[in-house]
């Protein structure tokens, strides 16, 4: 987590000491505020960034050695480029290119939230707060050789300057909430596998109940009464047993069908019997970042304590090879009576996935269901990491999730569903076969999650690109960045709320 940096907000004024942080958009002009803060050195900028070439695009950065009469230890200037649209992922990321600035071995610093065109608006301070806690974002505590009090030594007091202090903090807490969730999850997916393994995980979601979450948790024996067949497969060569916990978030109106979200939570996938090569296989720790989303979403709305009933539920299994672990050409039972032949054991996050769907569709009646699953290396293929994969049998909902997309930068990209590719995973001897072959792998893995949301309203993504191995940004500095979380909050609180 990010411990070490402290965050508080105070008016406009002139720092004494440390780190100052200011911004220029790309004419290089400065606000009011900030030149006020800077006196008779305010030009100073102007004539720094002449002399090293600097124009003031988006988070780019200059520092600046100013007379010792200005009492700071470093003068930085962040280029905000255009002023003209910038949205709130913006602000996010200026937010990260500040805290890429921060003294690394701890101190003080002062960011003016003032740009040419005035003061930032409290949502705007409040994004860029958030980019820069999760900037700030480390995951280091396996590190044996730190030495002692390092920890303390290298805290950040980071003072955020601000027209309006009150309604800074109160647009503050909100996303505050959603930066704890991220962090939250991407603490789960950093994990090793020998640590977090599902009853840990699975105890691990219990910790929301102090945040008046309720959390169930089924074992293997309530699942085998559910008849969970298909989860209970996939964990059968494990030694540690498998898991699902469902949270419930009732902040909304009593009766009000809830929003559902469910999430792999594949705590280590070797690809069982199917068993996948040995490079790059330790990744596969992370396989279980859909669920650390939804957990971590789930934090999310009760810190802010949402107005929404929401259900969060998340499958959470080993896939070992073992003398009892599932075969090619077993067919297992799902809990909704349909049954899959097993072509590749690798094939798994979708038989966890389709009991939990199942599970969550007949018992709360959702709204509508919103699964997330590293699930495919197709999907990367075909989108790279830029994107996640978003199949979904509703327009509407597909809709709001592409437009909560573009606004929080965790962008998702439509992929078709149609009856020619579900005919490629139907099986002679069952119901269906867990892989369609090669060709429109990602698709044909949602088509077969498709047979196990009936009529309710369901998306599904795809988020083997963007959960692991995660592309470095501004804000993001971890293997993993905790992808979905803020896309997911952002559509609830968008749509849902109220």
């Amino acid at each position: 987590m990010a411990k070490n940096l402290k965050l508080g907000f105070a008016p406009f004024r002139a720092s004494s000491k440390g780190v100052l942080i200011v911004f220029c958009d790309d004419s290089l002009k400065i606000g009011a505020a900030t030149r006020k803060i800077l006196g008779k050195f305010a030009d100073s900028v102007a004539a720094a960034a002449a002399a090293e070439n600097f124009t003031g695009k988006s988070c780019a950065a200059l520092d600046i050695v100013l007379p010792a009469d200005l009492k700071v230890g470093r003068l930085t200037v962040i280029g905000t480029g255009k002023l003209d649209g910038l949205k709130s992922k913006d602000f996010l990321k200026l937010g990260g290119a500040a805290a890429g600035k921060l003294p690394s071995s701890g101190g003080d610093a002062m960011v003016v939230t003032d740009l040419p065109g005035g003061p930032m608006t409290p949502d705007a301070v409040a994004d860029l707060v958030a980019g820069a806690k999760l900037r700030a974002y480390k995951f280091d505590r396996y590190k044996s050789k730190r030495k002692e009090g390092e920890e303390k030594q290298g805290t950040v007091n980071l003072t955020v300057a601000v027209a309006n202090v009150a309604a800074a903090t109160r647009s503050w807490r909100s996303r505050e909430a959603a930066a704890d969730g991220v962090m939250l999850a991407r603490d789960l997916i950093n994990e090793p596998a020998n640590v977090l393994y599902p009853e840990e995980f699975a105890r691990r979601a219990g910790r929301l109940r102090k945040l008046g979450v309720v959390v169930d948790v089924l074992d293997v024996r309530a699942m085998k009464r559910l008849g969970m067949g298909a989860l209970l497969g996939v964990g059968q060569g494990s030694t540690h047993e498998s898991r699902v916990v469902v949270m419930r978030w009732n902040g909304g109106k009593r009766g009000l069908a809830p929003v559902a979200f469910i999430g792999k939570g594949v705590c280590f996938d070797t690809g069982g019997v199917s068993i996948k090569q040995a490079s790059g296989m330790e990744d596969m720790k992370g396989d279980m970042a859909g669920a650390a989303c939804v957990v971590g979403l789930m934090h999310a709305l009760a810190a802010r304590e949402a107005k929404v009933n929401a259900i969060g539920a998340i499958g959470l299994v080993e896939n070992m090879p073992d003398g009892n672990s599932y075969r090619p050409g077993d067919i297992l039972r799902t809990m909704s009576g349909q049954t899959i032949e097993i072509i590749n054991t690798d094939a798994e996050g979708r038989l966890v996935l389709a009991d939990v769907l199942h599970y969550v569709n007949i018992k709360y009646k959702p709204k509508f269901m919103v699964d997330l699953a590293t699930l495919t290396g197709a999907i990367m293929v075909a989108l790279g990491q830029e994107h996640a994969g978003l199949f979904a049998n509703n327009d509407e909902l597909s809709s709001r999730l592409i437009a909560a997309g573009e606004a929080t930068g965790e962008r998702v990209w439509r992929m078709p569903l149609a009856p020619e590719y579900d005919k490629l995973i139907d099986s002679k001897f069952a119901d269906m076969k867990n892989t369609g072959g090669r060709h429109g792998g990602a698709i044909t893995a949602a088509q077969l999650l498709a047979r196990f949301v009936g009529k309710t309203p369901w998306a599904h993504l795809d988020i083997a690109g963007t959960a692991l191995g995660s592309p470095q940004s501004e804000i993001n500095k971890s293997w993993s960045s905790g992808w979905g979380v803020r896309l997911l909050d952002h559509l609830v609180a968008e749509h849902y709320e109220g």
